[in-house]
């Protein structure tokens, strides 16, 4: 199931980080970087409208029924004229979920889900509470019944400088992994069957710790900004991927399958492994990072999860998405008694692609 942010929020809720010092989090990337302050990117609500109407039949009395649909595609349409009020470097997404049964028949039930990112807290719930107002006026308009329910949340991130600085150490202790001509060759085709006419295959030089920008930059969002308004937190970026693909594609999964997702995971073990040892040799490095939390982080600004004490998890969101793929995906799980790799497995003769004869996709 692709991310739904569903989840962090809800162990911050309730408690599960009470008792934690730090969290070391990971994510997948083509360098081995941390960063500390304001990240990039943005938080998020994720909610679900669902309107209830009247079914009729659309040809033969459809003036006894009450659509549904119309009033997701009113609400759509307010929050699209809506947009050109609202700051550049808002993000705002929607799906409809449900958009009733069949033509000949007056929707009785439809539903749209929404995701509202901005770069503060307090602006998330300023555009919030203007979408939950569009979607009144939708029920009014049409004549329905309107609920929500949120599917996730996800704070703005902020992370912890003390921990960020001493696991930058460890990044430059460990290194980017050493690629093979293979590697480098599998990457420049990727990037070229992307479209990128001067690929760049993968990194060779480390990006550098990441420090607070002046001018936030926009995009996308992680739940586990919901825990480092709990608790010092960092995440490290490690370098399983190749760049300059396209984030949600399947040409960003391509790698997963060879060793450099290997070399880069092993690159990040070892620098989570050495940042722990840190953390539990060293008092200092904790109650550095603790009063970096109470006096710097958290001195003017307090988390307010956008989750209520009542929401609960959608952890039904997907079911039927995975239900259907996931005997598919089974045989293709790595057997690791039967083939010394898992490209062994798969049949390829890594690396497959080469520059000079893919097709180009643009």
């Amino acid at each position: 199931a692709e991310e739904l942010l569903g989840t962090k929020a809800w162990y911050a809720r309730d408690g599960l980080f009470e008792d934690v010092n730090a969290v070391l989090f990971t994510h997948v990337s083509n360098n081995l970087s941390v960063s500390w302050g304001q990240a990039r990117g943005t938080g998020l609500v994720s909610v679900e409208y669902m309107f209830d109407g009247i079914a009729a039949h659309g040809a033969g009395d459809p003036w006894d029924g009450r659509s549904a649909l119309d009033a997701v595609e009113l609400m759509n349409i307010a929050w699209n004229f809506r947009r050109e009020h609202l700051h550049p470097l808002q993000r705002s997404h929607y799906v409809i979920s449900n958009g009733g049964d069949q033509p000949n028949v007056v929707p009785s039930y439809a539903s749209v889900w929404y995701f509202i990112r901005e770069m503060t807290a307090d602006n998330i719930r300023e555009n919030f509470a203007t979408l939950q107002q569009i979607a009144e006026g939708a029920s009014m308009m049409t004549d329905t019944g309107m609920s929500r329910r949120i599917v996730g949340a996800a704070y703005p991130r902020h992370f912890n400088k003390p921990i960020a600085l001493a696991m930058d150490q460890n990044i430059l202790k460990v290194g980017l992994p050493t690629w093979s001509e293979d590697d480098q060759r599998f990457a420049k085709a990727l990037q070229s069957l992307m479209g990128n006419d001067e690929p760049q295959g993968l990194a060779t030089d480390l990006s550098g710790i990441g420090e607070p920008l002046d001018n936030p930059v926009s995009g996308g969002s992680d739940d586990i900004g919901d825990i480092s308004w709990n608790v010092p937190t960092v995440t490290l970026r490690y370098p399983s991927n190749v760049r300059g693909l396209q984030g949600h594609h399947w040409s960003s999964a391509m790698a997963m399958a060879t060793p450099i997702a290997h070399k880069g995971a092993v690159a990040g073990a070892k620098v989570i492994a050495t940042t722990m040892l840190d953390l539990i040799q060293s008092d200092t490095l904790v109650d550095e990072a603790q009063s970096y939390f109470e006096d710097i982080q958290t001195a003017e600004e307090t988390y307010v999860p956008f989750i209520g004490p009542d929401d609960p998890p959608a952890i039904e969101k997907n079911t039927d998405i995975m239900d259907e793929f996931r005997p598919q995906l089974e045989e293709l799980y790595y057997d690791p008694s039967s083939y010394d790799t898992y490209l062994d497995q798969l049949g390829i003769d890594y690396p497959q692609l080469e520059p000079d004869t893919i097709q180009r996709i643009r």
